[in-house]
């Protein structure tokens, strides 16, 4: 085992935490920390001044031996993680969630652990900030001077009372008083500490120097109607004698509301100025108002701004509202920099109040003023503050009363947690390993934030609550708190979280689809909803949208909606204006609600009936964006979707399959033929010409037009019907539809066409890579993936078992049958020339192989042209019988494919080809040419491919191990290549882990942003945690159990990782860790990109396998549902001698691991063996009804009746299993 990925019994942390209290969780003192943090600063300086191999030895040992993270140290009795001098260490960015409860309002805010935490916080976007967004390399040099600060004028109260004791100023959490250097021995320097919560971060002081302890605690306000981030400051007199201070308490910037701002305040900021200005809610200084005069523009449009933001503070137990001083110069002076609060060198903190302060024309502050506060030894005072956005002035008075109340604030943050915990106890696990069981309710969180956390909504009565969507159309799946995973080092993307109840914001696709795949695993009510919704977005051309947006609503029924509405409106006009919204448009369920508010509607039931009421009789429509090209994985999730689906209900594939209808997603964008996209070009060194795939796709006007159609006149909004191909000419006869099982062998036939010259790669033709996007240099090297070829055989392989299971013919849009038959022609025809491959394949693509590419991709061309706007309507059936021979064909290509690749193999720096590992990806250079006669936009003249030769590249950890699904089944060969992963170029031998890709030395830049980074940095040879977990989960699928826990205790995953060394919370991923390829030996093995990942859906993946089993339902020989649980848990998980974890044990003292089922029913396994419970089912169950009835069952299923009450959540309180 690696000492720098495992800690010293790192497994007895949350153990041993249990057994500590403190206020603050506090976990050293004094010297003891200092020390620890010293030998920190020591090692890392003398490992930085090492150059080579010795120097990363160094760095590895150091990992093991600082103090910070030693054995009880990792968390306090809360559960928080713990990070002792937190600004000493090295930087990382993190997040508070964003979660306000389904009837909250959310905002967003990122911290550092730098200053006093909070770098930027706002509502909704970026655009929307109350502290200004700032990437991460800038939020680590910005957040101690413009976020949040406490100024502490003090005086000790002398001897017996008498006011000549010693005055200072100090600055807890300053930069200048921090450890960052220790090479010294100073004691003077306060002891910090930062403490992270799921929904909350604290961080506290320790000034010994001064007596004076402060602790600042941030959460985001839950379930209220208006949005706030919460901070509580409590200030502890731990000197001998009483203290006697004022203070400044809060931002040092604060940014007013005026539109969107993020472009203005990054380029204009100083022009922005002038429209700003600081308001007020009352004749005081409590209620300050940030806002602009009007949105800033230079348009004949003017719009005034009214909503503004706030500061509302007070002294917990007084709760008076306290002045807000806003004049940054009044605390500052003319220190521009913001570094010191020169202003109280000439004037106090009464006289700041007491006298004017100016917000107009400039940036201002929000520092609550605290003012001549006596405290004793011991005692403590909190002044909590309110940070928000208020639709008009006049509300802060109504919100200054609801915060002030005795307890609010306390109540509220008790609320915060509870409701994290309550979100998270749907993967509630206990093993014998306290991280571990953290990790997972971690995972869970921050995969829920990613792909969103689905409620059902209509539930109206027990006939509902006895169904699932499929079953009760009044049901309504709705996803909340789902974002982009945009962030302080993510800064590319923009994130947006809708500051309403139900909030949730877009994703991208690959990460909702990604995200979502266990959905139904946790919440089996939601039936095939998330299968449906990512099988309609399919379109025509077999690509998919790049953006998923929250589902919407419509009332179609007038009759229905003037029911409803008269059933839940308190009044005649309410009534109508209920009517008129659920009628007149597509809606969400937090945009309703705010409609309602705003317009004034009295209901006469509560929310959420009133939302059950009108959702019950809605449809229901899947919503997303074009955004720039079409990745070609976007459709490589659908299979992990449907085996989920089928591991729940087996009994539900063949209606899902066949008899569900569903569109076809309609986008704006159109995929260029060959002939529009091959540009010839003059190489790097300007010495030759080559041929590039430039500008894939094109933005089709035409198709805009067609959604411009569909324009209301009244609104100007584009009705939800543009969003879907439509039938006939001008598409008058309404949507094209196809069942699930037509639309899954359009895709596949689409890619089956769309495969390479030499029948390897599928072809990055849509002007997107795969997974991988930093290879996007691959689309124009002419590239295809094999990534995208093994997942193409599994889904032919699917499409095939389905259909000669069912026997039932499909019906495809009669374009595609024609498409089909020129392929199958094309086929017969490469088949009829006889063509074999050889034992050694040339670089140049054989004639025979060329001509069938040519022909095929010429068909698919002519099939996209063909439904470019429309479908005809006609229809073709084929058999099962003829669609299985025709499967079976395919697949059978698919496989020579695949041979091809393996002997055509990878190179690179120590990479021959023949490692047996299988490759990645392939280019194409286009050896003869025939121009057209056209030119591109740029002028370059275009051309049509005569003859190609493959290009080779090093090793991905992608290739093996999506290919890995191919031999699943075969335990011999998946060993084999284990083995061969293990021994390549893919294996960081320092960490213990596996790189993205193998050395890429001597690689051209053309291949994309691989290349632009530094070797161990982002994509370029670093450890992708997804792809890692991806890689891992096929290890535990495949039942590779003895290497897949190997690989988890031996740190690959988390949280059997060096705290030390990955730099951040053991309980959350990171995109990716600087692997041992990277320069600088003080960064490798360090997480960056926090937490929003998708290694967190593979983790719930591996979760799923781990306690569960893959199918834990199954079809009988009877054709009855049966229930079947098979773990596969290690002994240690039990029971951990190696660390002295002792393990819990039932009345007779068997080991037992528990867990919740379907977020709802505890499930206890019971070793009697007391060994690995590896593939091994059940002797027998015990399940416990709500009631305290119990059913019996010996053998290793459960049958029909209770496994159907389990699967519908219908009176089952527990299920304990005997092994």
């Amino acid at each position: 085992m690696d000492a720098a990925f495992r800690g010293p019994n790192v497994d007895m942390a949350l153990q041993e935490a249990g057994t500590w209290s403190s206020s603050h969780g506090k976990m050293c003192q004094g010297k003891h920390c200092h020390e620890e943090a010293k030998v920190r600063s020591h090692s890392e300086k003398h490992a930085m001044e090492q150059s080579g191999k010795s120097g990363k030895e160094i760095s590895a040992k150091s990992g093991k031996e600082e103090g910070n993270s030693s054995a009880g140290d990792l968390f306090d009795d809360m559960r928080r993680y713990v990070v002792r001098d937190y600004d000493a260490r090295s930087t990382f960015s993190n997040f508070l969630p964003g979660v306000a409860g389904v009837y909250g309002k959310p905002v967003w805010s990122f911290y550092v652990n730098r200053g006093q935490g909070i770098a930027c916080f706002g509502v909704a976007s970026k655009d929307y900030p109350l502290l200004e967004f700032q990437t991460a390399n800038k939020a680590y040099q910005m957040t101690p001077y413009v976020g949040f600060r406490t100024f502490l004028v003090g005086q000790r109260g002398g001897h017996k009372g008498k006011e000549d004791g010693s005055s200072f100023i100090i600055e807890p959490f300053s930069p200048e008083n921090s450890k960052v250097d220790l090479l010294d021995d100073d004691e003077t320097k306060p002891s910090r500490t930062m403490y992270v919560g799921t929904n909350e971060m604290e961080i506290v002081e320790e000034d010994s120097v001064h007596g004076v302890t402060t602790a600042v605690k941030y959460f985001v306000l839950p379930e209220e109607d208006f949005a706030a981030l919460v901070r509580r400051t409590t200030i502890t007199n731990t000197g001998d004698d009483d203290l006697t201070f004022s203070a400044l308490d809060g931002l040092a910037k604060m940014e007013p509301t005026g539109g969107k701002m993020q472009w203005g305040l990054k380029n204009i900021g100083r022009t922005l100025e002038g429209w700003m200005g600081v308001y007020h809610g009352d004749d005081t200084l409590t209620l300050p108002f940030y806002r602009m005069s009007t949105e800033p523009s230079d348009t004949a449009s003017v719009k005034i701004e009214k909503e503004g933001h706030y500061c509302i503070s007070f002294i917990e137990g007084e709760n008076k509202l306290l002045p807000i001083v806003y004049d940054t110069e009044k605390v500052f002076g003319y220190s521009t920099t913001l570094s010191k609060p020169s202003g109280l060198n000439i004037r106090t903190i009464e006289d700041i109040v007491a006298n004017p302060q100016y917000g107009d024309a400039k940036t201002s502050a929000a520092f609550a003023a605290v003012q001549k506060v006596k405290l004793a030894p011991g005692e403590s005072v909190t002044v909590t503050s309110f940070y928000g956005k208020a639709d008009v002035v006049e509300d802060l008075p109504k919100i200054a009363k609801i915060v002030s109340q005795e307890g609010y604030a306390e109540d509220k943050f008790e609320r915060a947690r509870d409701l994290m915990n309550e979100l998270t106890s749907s993967v509630e696990t206990h093993t014998a390993n306290h991280l571990f069981d953290g990790a997972i309710k971690q995972n869970y969180l921050d995969n829920s934030l990613r792909g969103g956390m689905p409620i059902l909504l209509g539930d109206l009565d027990e006939k509902s609550r006895a169904s699932n969507a499929d079953e009760d159309p009044r049901l309504k799946v709705f996803h909340v708190f789902s974002r982009i995973h945009g962030d302080l080092e993510r800064d590319y993307n923009d994130f947006n979280i809708d500051p309403t109840f139900f909030s949730q914001g877009p994703g991208n696709y690959r990460d909702v689809a990604q995200n979502r795949r266990n959905d139904v695993v946790f919440s089996p009510r939601i039936g095939a909803f998330v299968i449906k919704q990512f099988l309609s977005f399919i379109q025509a051309d077999g690509y998919e949208p790049l953006t998923v947006e929250a589902v919407a609503y419509l009332v179609d029924d007038p009759n229905q909606a003037a029911r409803i509405a008269s059933s839940i409106a308190a009044d005649a006009r309410s009534e109508q204006i209920i009517m008129d919204i659920i009628r007149g448009g597509i809606f969400r369920p937090g945009q309703l609600l705010s409609l309602f508010d705003q317009i004034g509607v009295e209901l006469i039931v509560d929310k959420k009936q009133a939302v059950d009421e009108i959702l019950s009789i809605a449809t229901e429509t899947p919503m997303a964006v074009y955004g720039s090209g079409y990745w070609a994985d976007h459709w490589e999730y659908y299979l992990d979707l449907i085996e989920a689906y089928t591991s729940i209900y087996p009994d539900g594939e063949e209606s899902l399959m066949y008899d569900t209808k569903l569109r076809y997603f309609f986008s704006t964008a159109t995929v260029k033929p060959r002939s529009k996209k091959y540009v010839v070009d003059y190489t790097f060194d300007g010495k030759s010409k080559h041929i590039l795939q430039l500008d894939a796709t094109d933005f089709d006007e035409d198709k805009v037009k067609e959604q411009a159609a569909y324009r209301n006149i009244t609104t100007g909004l584009i009705a939800n019907e543009a969003n879907w191909q439509r039938i006939g000419k001008e598409g008058k006869n309404g949507p094209m539809t196809s069942s699930a099982i037509a639309k899954l062998f359009l895709l596949g036939s689409i890619k089956f066409a769309t495969r390479d010259a030499y029948g390897m790669g599928v072809e990055y033709e849509g002007g997107r890579p795969g997974w991988n996007d930093a290879m996007n240099g691959l689309i124009g090297m002419v590239g295809s993936g094999m990534p995208e070829t093994f997942e193409l055989s599994e889904l032919l392989k699917y499409v095939r078992d389905v259909i000669q299971k069912y026997q039932r013919p499909i019906v495809v849009p009669s374009e595609l049958a024609t498409m089909v038959d020129k392929i199958n022609d094309a086929l017969d025809e490469l088949i009829a020339s006889g063509y074999t491959d050889g034992d050694e394949l040339s670089p140049d693509v054989p004639e025979p192989l060329f001509k069938y590419w040519d022909t095929v991709a010429a068909a698919r061309e002519t099939y996209r042209n063909e439904v470019q706007y429309y479908f005809s309507g006609e229809t073709t059936e084929i058999s099962a019988e003829d669609a299985v021979d025709m499967l079976n064909n395919w697949f059978d290509q698919v496989q020579l494919g695949v041979s091809r690749a393996m002997k055509i193999g990878s190179s690179g720096i120590d990479d021959d080809g023949t490692s047996g590992v299988p490759p990645s990806y392939f280019s194409y250079n286009i050896t003869e040419w025939v121009l057209t006669g056209d030119r591109n936009i740029k002028g370059l003249p275009l051309a049509n491919a005569k003859a190609m030769s493959v290009g080779t590249f090093p090793l991905f950890l992608e290739g093996h191990t999506r290919y890995m699904k191919l031999i699943n089944d075969d335990k011999e060969r998946l060993e084999d290549m284990y083995n061969k992963v293990l021994n390549s170029g893919l294996r960081d031998n320092f960490l213990k882990m596996y790189f993205l890709s193998a050395d890429l030395t001597g690689q051209s830049y053309d291949m994309g942003r691989m290349m632009a980074f530094a070797a161990g940095w982002l994509e370029n040879q670093s450890i992708w945690m997804h792809m890692s977990y991806k890689y891992y989960l096929q290890l535990i699928r495949g039942k590779l159990y003895d290497q897949f826990y190997s690989e988890m205790k031996g740190g690959g995953m988390l949280p059997f990782m060096d705290p030390d060394v990955y730099g951040r919370s053991l309980m959350e991923c990171s995109s990716f860790i600087a692997s041992s390829a990277f320069k600088d030996p003080s960064v490798v093995g360090r997480g960056f990109l926090a937490r929003l990942s998708g290694s967190t859906a593979e983790f719930l993946s591996i979760w799923r396998l781990m306690f569960i089993g893959p199918n834990p339902f199954f079809i009988n020989d009877e054709g009855q549902v049966e229930m079947q649980l098979i773990p596969a848990l290690p002994i240690w998980l039990f029971e951990d001698k190696e660390s002295g974890s002792e393990g819990k044990r039932d009345e007779e003292g068997n080991l037992i691991v528990s867990y919740k089922l379907f977020a709802s029913i505890m499930v206890t396994y019971h070793n009697t063996l007391e060994t690995d419970l590896f593939d091994i089912a059940p002797k027998s169950y015990v399940v416990t009804m709500n009631d305290g009835s119990t059913v019996d069952v010996e053998g290793s299923s459960i049958p029909t009746e209770t496994a159907i009450k389990i699967r519908k959540l219908l009176g089952v309180k527990t299920i304990d299993a005997y092994f």
